[in-house]
């Protein structure tokens, strides 16, 4: 039985013999683990801590990219009750440092040379790092096989220590720590037991009806407490684990690994279909004709409508048999389910890849409740766009009554880490965590996300504007990227575009608009009248109030390393607030 992440390990000698559990492209090539594998280098790590005296309620820094070797050390870690903290590779120095105070980690693990160099000046003079160890091979650094080959060689001595101290782990016991990015405020170490994250991959892997043998990529940063779970979810079930090479490699990775399944957020799926819109308009003739007839058959497809219209069927099929099959091609051609998570995603994108015959599932959750609450459930149906199906079945989830999701069960954290004032806001008296989210349910219990609670804001005439979803509703164009909807106490809701680029470029090209670089782009007239008309047909589709009146395109790029967008790629509010005030009281017209 289950009860502690580690236990997954022993599946792999009961249930599961497979040969390519975790697998990672080294050298132009896959390498995989079995389970037999992933079992003896997580006892020989275990073995390892223990000969260097770690023990339980010590703390371990992990920063690196995904890989096997990262799960080796965290199953290590957590057979002897050590606390793994993994932090994203991508923040800010400062962040490092909060966090590295804060945690008071005995060792810290890294991926490369270059994370090495980066934190050194913070772990030298740390006064609780010990140890620092490289996951590459780096000269003149300790390695993490150093630790497996030490525990190795004192296996027969330390294995029946191990044993006892595995016996002795409650579920309850902490098992990690994870400091919230979030889009503003200093991060907020989360403590989630054995328990909270168990029960949350025993529940929704309820939900999934792949078996072992079954394949999956993983891409999202394993750091993040969503692509963590799901990859326990996907060693609860037998299914591989495979890897990409990194974020740029997703598309060729997908290719050679064939995935029946993988995780991902809104942000990637926004790519991959503004990818096929754009190949649409590169065709011509009957190809063009059909190419968008089929994109136009997917937008309005309907998951849950058991009865179609003859003529929409007939569109239906010719438009997976000449058109949808490539788009398959594109995803490997056997992918069944995307799970995507860590924002809203867009109705029609979800109809779209229904539409192809991919099972989109839609989860919500917070890292505070480990983190899933609702996510689509088969067995009530298909998937409903614009939902994320009904909350997992050991959960009480209901709604307050200024609109707040409240959520109760195994899956709620111990609490925030020294921060018990700021756990007592998070989680009320009954045990209820208040998620800052406004959502609703529908007839069939399916949970529908409105905006953040804190997002939310009142124009002067009194009338609320959620963002997200106005934001959501203006990347339906493909000329939009990105986008950040303002107008907190204003007269109207305004908003800063980042345009599309790449179809930005073609449009102008098309038309014989010169242009020396995206700063004079942006404020070229006929860009800015074309942006006016794009907006105004959108704005048709939304109450007056929530209207966009005024906009400025924005020439800068938005990305996690410029600081613009969390890991999980959702905007910084606040951030952006600070970078474009200049602009957004131009767009107010304040001195």
């Amino acid at each position: 039985m289950v009860t502690r992440t580690f236990d997954i390990l022993d599946q792999y000698k009961s249930k599961y013999r497979i040969e390519d559990a975790l697998a990672c492209k080294i050298a132009g090539q896959w390498t995989k683990y079995s389970g037999e594998e992933y079992i003896d280098y997580s006892n020989d790590i275990s073995c390892g801590l223990l000969a260097m005296d770690f023990k339980k309620g010590d703390k371990i820094l992990l920063i690196s990219n995904n890989r096997p070797e990262w799960n080796f050390l965290d199953m290590g870690m957590a057979q002897i009750g050590v606390v793994s903290v993994p932090i994203y590779s991508n923040i800010s120095l400062a962040e490092y440092q909060y966090i590295f105070d804060h945690s008071a980690p005995r060792m810290l693990v890294v991926s490369d040379r270059l994370m090495l160099e980066k934190l050194r000046p913070i772990f030298e003079n740390s006064l609780t790092i010990e140890h620092v160890y490289t996951f590459n091979t780096i000269e003149g650094e300790k390695n993490w096989k150093e630790i497996a080959r030490s525990g190795r060689e004192r296996s027969e001595e330390l294995l029946p220590q191990l044993q006892r101290i595995k016996q002795n782990i409650s579920p309850d016991d902490l098992f990690t720590l994870i400091y919230t990015s979030g889009t503003t405020g200093i991060p907020k170490g989360v403590m989630l037991s054995h328990n909270n994250i168990v029960s949350n991959f025993i529940g929704t892997a309820s939900r999934n009806y792949l078996t072992a043998g079954a394949r999956s990529l993983s891409f999202l940063p394993i750091s993040h407490i969503y692509e963590r779970m799901m990859n326990y979810h996907f060693q609860y079930l037998g299914i591989a684990v495979y890897y990409a090479e990194n974020m740029g490699a997703i598309m060729e990775n997908i290719q050679e690994v064939k995935p029946h399944m993988f995780t991902t957020v809104p942000r990637l799926l926004e790519r991959i279909y503004t990818g096929i819109v754009l190949k649409g308009m590169e065709l011509k003739g009957i190809k063009a004709k059909l190419y968008n007839d089929a994109i136009d058959v997917a937008v309005k497809f309907n998951p849950r409508e058991k009865r179609k219209k003859i003529f929409y069927q007939i569109r239906l099929m010719l438009a997976r048999r000449l058109v949808f099959k490539k788009w398959m091609e594109v995803l490997g051609g056997e992918v069944r389910i995307i799970v995507s998570g860590g924002a809203s995603l867009q109705t029609r994108l979800s109809k779209l890849f229904c539409a192809v015959g991919i099972d989109m599932f839609e989860g919500y959750g917070l890292t505070e409740t480990s983190p899933v609450i609702a996510v689509t459930d088969l067995s009530k149906g298909k998937p409903k766009p614009g939902t994320v199906g009904p909350p997992l079945n050991d959960l009480e989830v209901k709604i307050a009554e200024d609109g707040e999701i409240l959520c109760k069960g195994p899956n709620v954290m111990i609490g925030y880490y020294k921060a018990p004032e700021l756990t007592a806001q998070m989680i009320d008296s009954d045990g209820f965590v208040h998620t800052g989210d406004i959502g609703s349910f529908d007839e069939n219990n399916f949970l529908s996300i409105t905006d953040r609670k804190k997002e939310m804001f009142k124009l002067s005439n009194g009338k609320y504007v959620s963002p997200q979803s106005l934001e959501n509703k203006m990347k339906e164009s493909i000329f939009i990227d990105q986008i950040f909807v303002i107008g907190e106490n204003e007269k109207f809701a305004g908003a800063l575009i980042l345009p599309n680029f790449t179809q930005v470029h073609n449009w102008c090209f098309e038309r014989g608009i010169k242009f020396s670089d995206n700063s004079e782009l942006i404020i070229h007239p006929e860009v800015i009248e074309y942006f006016q008309q794009e907006v105004k047909h959108i704005n048709k589709q939304l109450s007056a109030h929530e209207q966009i009146k005024r906009f400025r395109l924005i020439a800068d790029e938005w990305s996690i390393q410029t600081g613009e967008l969390s890991p999980t790629l959702k905007i910084k509010r606040q951030l952006l607030k600070d970078k474009y005030s200049q602009i957004i009281n131009d767009i107010y017209r304040k001195s």
